[in-house]
């Protein structure tokens, strides 16, 4: 019996995703759960897996193109039992495409050959998604991001999709030729990078993937919204790390995971944000968001790039639930099993770049967040310390902890609280009863 694969709903407010590879080829014997295929949105890379055990007949998604939820990218033949049940599971599934209610047309004005070029005197801005086989396109015909710009869309949001570039391939000559000079003036006057002058033999010129891309828009947007300002405070982390030295091992065989000072990190963060909620909230506009539940995003860092999904709810977590979600989070993550809402919602956002040695960094905002916090690494220091009202020198492991924060919101008396509370927090940190 044939089972369809189809192109899964990723998250609420997604329509279509983007097949990235198949893991199997037609005639390959797959296990139910063993992953078939990794697909990419226009929020996370996510690996999929079989809901069956059976063969692989038919492979219809092409790797780098675009399909909207519930088309059929796959069939796989498995025995009818076998079938039967992954009927009733994706019946039962959050994934039920054929059952949502068709969306609302959109107008969108039909595709037309583009007029060519932005002038130089008007700089493009172009906020719009292009799917991987729309930019392999672009590249192949040499339609540079400005030409790409002014195509119309007729997708989703005015996205546009692969007959939109194709429309715009056929015509494209046609107006060239009916106003070569404007276009001759337009191309003196864009500024030279000097990209273009150099050689295939001295560079080599690769696309950005889809998470880079992603990364890229978010940071540059970031900058381009919050008023950054930064302030950085010491922090002795010896009990902390003295803790974990002793009672790791027998944490980790009592609770299934490791404990770490991401964890301490995380737990003394959501006692600031309770007692600072401003940095907890969000801004749009002239507009304060001030939400009612505190989640922590945890940046994690992945083979292409970087995630940074939230603890939800932390302001009701002790330190052995913060220490779960934190492990599961990161599990998650690097075994490409995140969907998109797993990366909805964060709050404020924790950065740990100390792990990869650096001793201190300036990291930007996480929008919409009006604040973020970087660790940096943990390194022996000798330090002046008052024993019995005398100073003495004594090695210590200290950690540089810089808080960036939006100026249009949180002022530094505000900022250099902050970060001071989650000093105080970790350096006199509870340790009884966590083990």
């Amino acid at each position: 019996m044939l089972i369809n694969i189809e192109m899964p709903k990723m998250g609420e407010s997604l329509t279509e995703g983007t097949v990235l590879e198949w893991k199997v080829k037609v005639g390959d014997t797959i296990e139910k759960d063993d992953v078939l295929l990794e697909i990419a949105t226009d929020k996370v890379d996510s690996e999929i897996p079989s809901p069956v055990t059976g063969k692989v007949v038919e492979i219809l998604g092409e790797v780098n193109q675009t399909y909207e939820v519930g088309t059929v990218i796959a069939r796989i033949e498995t025995d009818a039992d076998a079938a039967t049940s992954a009927e009733t599971k994706v019946d039962s599934a959050e994934i039920e495409p054929t059952k949502q209610e068709p969306p609302k047309p959109e107008t969108h004005p039909a595709p037309t050959p583009a007029p060519g070029p932005a002038p130089a005197s008007q700089p493009v801005s172009d906020n719009r998604f292009y799917s991987p086989v729309v930019r392999k396109i672009a590249h192949a015909e040499n339609i540079s991001a400005a030409e790409l710009a002014q195509i119309p869309g007729t997708g989703k949001k005015g996205r546009v999709t692969k007959k939109d570039i194709e429309h715009y391939i056929k015509t494209r000559d046609t107006h060239q030729q009916a106003a070569p000079a404007a276009t001759s003036i337009e191309r003196e006057a864009l500024p030279s990078t000097g990209l273009a002058d150099q050689s295939a033999a001295s560079a080599d010129i690769v696309e950005m993937d889809n998470m880079r891309r992603r990364i890229a828009q978010h940071m540059r947007h970031s900058l381009d919204t919050a008023a950054h300002v930064y302030t950085v405070s010491e922090c002795d982390m010896s009990r902390i790390k003295n803790f974990i030295a002793r009672n790791g091992e027998s944490f980790k065989s009592k609770h299934g995971h490791s404990l770490t000072v991401t964890h301490f990190i995380t737990y003394a963060v959501r006692d600031a944000l309770v007692k600072f909620p401003l940095v907890n909230a969000s801004l749009d506009g002239t507009q304060i968001i001030k939400h009612r539940n505190v989640n922590i995003g945890i940046a994690v860092a992945v083979k292409d790039g970087l995630v940074v999904p939230p603890v939800r709810n932390a302001e009701d977590l002790n330190l052995i639930g913060i220490s779960k979600a934190v492990s599961e989070i990161v599990r998650k993550s690097r075994n490409k099993q995140l969907m998109p809402d797993d990366l909805q919602g964060a709050t404020f956002s924790i950065t740990n770049f100390g792990v990869f040695g650096s001793l201190a960094g300036y990291p930007i905002i996480n929008q919409p967040n009006v604040a973020i916090l970087g660790v940096g690494a943990i390194k022996k220091r000798p330090v002046v310390v008052e024993i019995d009202g005398t100073d003495a020198i004594a090695i210590r492991q200290i950690c540089h902890l810089t808080l960036g924060f939006d100026h249009r919101l949180i002022d530094g008396a505000m900022g250099s609280s902050f970060l001071e509370t989650v000093v105080e927090n970790l350096e006199n940190f509870e340790l009884d009863g966590i083990v």
